[in-house]
């Protein structure tokens, strides 16, 4: 078995879709980023590269790369899960945080799961999503931006 952890930040952003875990959210800014800026899958990639020895979401899709700009961030888990799958390893549980001060997430959080365990081809039991706040302190407790933890456990393939 292999753990993996992974964290990744946004600043909000006018003029952009808020993505987190795949499904657009109802909110007037979206975060700033070179990608679809959904620090949920970014995390969760980070955790499951780190957790398998395989570096880092930066390393295998560099922000100066064209062929990244804009794109939808579960295209980046599906590839990140055959690298996995490549390398014998699969899925045993994943476990996200989002830290948010807004918007709510609850309405979205079975779909986060859904879209997860989809891309992964895993069982939505082992895929947890949860959001928090932080009661208005930091950089996301002023409403600047969005951040994600994740932490992963990988199993070798039989």
């Amino acid at each position: 078995m292999r753990i993996g952890q992974g964290y990744d930040a946004h600043r909000f952003a006018p003029g952009r879709p808020l993505v987190l875990g795949g499904v657009t959210i109802d909110h007037p800014l979206g975060l700033e980023a070179h990608s679809d800026g959904d620090v949920v899958i970014h995390a969760l990639c980070d955790a499951l590269l780190g957790a398998a020895g395989l570096r880092d979401i930066g390393y295998h899709f560099p922000d100066s790369s064209n062929e990244f700009k804009g794109i939808d961030s579960r295209k980046l888990l599906v590839r990140v899960m055959a690298l996995l799958l490549n390398t014998g390893w699969v899925l045993g549980n994943a476990d996200i945080t989002v830290v948010a001060q807004a918007p709510k997430l609850k309405p979205y959080i079975e779909l986060m799961c859904h879209n997860l365990a989809t891309d992964m081809n895993a069982d939505c039991g082992s895929v947890n999503v949860k959001a928090t706040t932080t009661e208005g302190m930091g950089f996301a407790g002023r409403a600047e931006g969005i951040a994600c933890y994740a932490v992963v456990l990988l199993t070798r393939s039989t």
